[in-house]
């Protein structure tokens, strides 16, 4: 049986066989609880105390069918049996158990209902035990005593079901926040990954059909070239776009209750009944070589520098988040540096990965990481960065060159390589590392 009256103009959901013949028993075991407790502190031939008890607690018993249906209906006929059996003068003794059991039901009013209707029983229960302890206490000091402890043990019920209805209302509370926490998250990450993917190539188009525009009327070959720049450059900022998005389908896949990832996909235009988007391999460092090309059609010679040993393998996350750095800080040189070269060297320590990007534009130009202005600006390239080194426990830094020009490193920690056992061969071994590692920095 519901708790709670369905709203008004809807029927109420109906029971399955099974359970309408529980609540059909559940209310006739409690309705006959009143009779079954007045009988059961008058029971015996002896009049037996362990009889008695027994029949009490049987009667109490009763009630927990309904209990966990409708507990304010289970309460009022504890009350009427309560009162009932109090009338008949019987042993202290045997009232007790049916005193903490209508403390018991108001505790989980507490819990489960109105604070309004939890007062309100709170009150009619201690107003019928004060008047059952009229039948069962002789003497008014026992009697004050009698009522101070039946106050104490309804509060202290009161207070343990409201205990559990904060921490459950708490948990709640908590439940929705990491919910919406992780919705966050999950929309920053799509926000990331889209301007990483697609800032970049964005500005070598529009340089190249700024290029294009100037000289289609005097140098048709100049632009043919630009229009084949910005051709193969769309072709990959797709094909990059969808390896983006089929990599987010596939994460979101597992969680349908995150509407953030849901949202972005649909308004790419791939909605839940598309094809699986075609995957591909995340970009690295090794794809330096290409996206340097790509910044040198943009105006911008790019030199790149390996320090270390070139051929100790990344993490994934790494090597993708260097790469990403890397793109942003290039793209701020195209668009706001206004220098025909930078500088990027790439250092694969022991412990950490180091990647640094200057350039040498002149100190008044907009600083390239933030893409503001002004030099304390901040903007959505420096954010990211940025937040990319502090996922992987890294530190970043990006800040104008006391000459001109500007300054970006992020240092991505590393998996410290597993320490071999000493080998007579050893020290031939290290020799072309330690030549490699020795090498001047230029």
């Amino acid at each position: 049986m519901p708790a709670t009256a369905p709203p008004t103009g809807t029927s109420a959901p109906a029971l399955a066989p099974g359970g309408r013949v529980a609540a059909i028993l559940a209310w006739c075991a409690a309705a006959a609880h009143p009779f079954v407790l007045f009988t059961g502190v008058r029971a015996g031939p002896f009049r037996s105390t362990e009889l008695r008890l027994f029949l009490t607690a049987v009667g109490v018993g009763l009630l927990l069918p309904l209990v966990r249906r409708r507990p304010e209906a289970a309460l009022g006929l504890l009350l009427v049996g309560l009162f009932a059996a109090s009338t008949t003068r019987p042993d202290p003794e045997l009232i007790y158990l049916p005193m903490l059991a209508a403390d018991a039901c108001v505790g989980l009013l507490a819990a489960r209902r109105p604070r309004r209707v939890t007062l309100s029983a709170a009150a009619v229960t201690l107003t019928v035990q004060i008047a059952s302890a009229l039948y069962i206490t002789s003497g008014h000091d026992i009697f004050v005593t009698t009522v101070v402890a039946l106050a104490l043990a309804l509060l202290t019920a009161g207070l343990l079901g409201h205990s559990a209805r904060e921490r459950r209302e708490h948990m709640a509370e908590l439940r929705a926040r990491t919910a919406a926490e992780a919705v966050t998250a999950e929309r920053l990450r799509i926000a990331r990954e889209l301007h990483d993917v697609i800032a970049h190539s964005i500005g070598v188009i529009a340089i190249q059909a700024g290029v294009g525009r100037r000289v289609i009327e005097t140098q048709p070959a100049e632009a043919r070239n630009a229009l084949a720049t910005i051709e193969t450059t769309s072709r990959e900022t797709l094909a990059g776009l969808r390896r983006t998005l089929g990599a987010l389908r596939a994460s979101t896949k597992d969680t349908p209750g995150q509407s953030a990832g849901g949202s972005g996909l649909t308004a790419a235009g791939q909605g839940p009944g598309d094809g699986p988007a075609p995957l591909a391999p995340a970009p690295g460092l090794a794809d330096l070589g290409r996206l340097t090309a790509s910044t040198a059609d943009a105006g911008v010679r790019v030199e790149i520098r390996h320090l270390g040993d070139p051929g100790r393998q990344l993490p994934p996350e790494v090597d993708l988040a260097a790469y990403r750095i890397v793109q942003e800080s290039l793209t701020n040189v195209v668009r706001h540096a206004g220098t025909p070269s930078c500088r990027v060297t790439v250092e694969r320590g022991e412990g950490a990965l180091l990647v640094e990007i200057t350039d040498d534009g002149p100190a008044t130009a907009v600083t390239p990481a933030t893409g503001s202005a002004s030099p304390g600006g901040t903007g959505y390239g420096i954010v990211g960065m940025r937040e990319r080194a502090a996922l992987l426990g890294g530190r970043f830094s990006a800040r104008p060159r006391p000459g001109g020009g500007f300054h970006v490193t992020a240092e991505l920690p590393l998996p410290l390589p597993l320490s071999a056992p000493p080998t007579p061969v050893a020290p031939t071994t290290s020799l072309p590392l330690t030549a490699q590692e020795g090498t001047p920095t230029p």
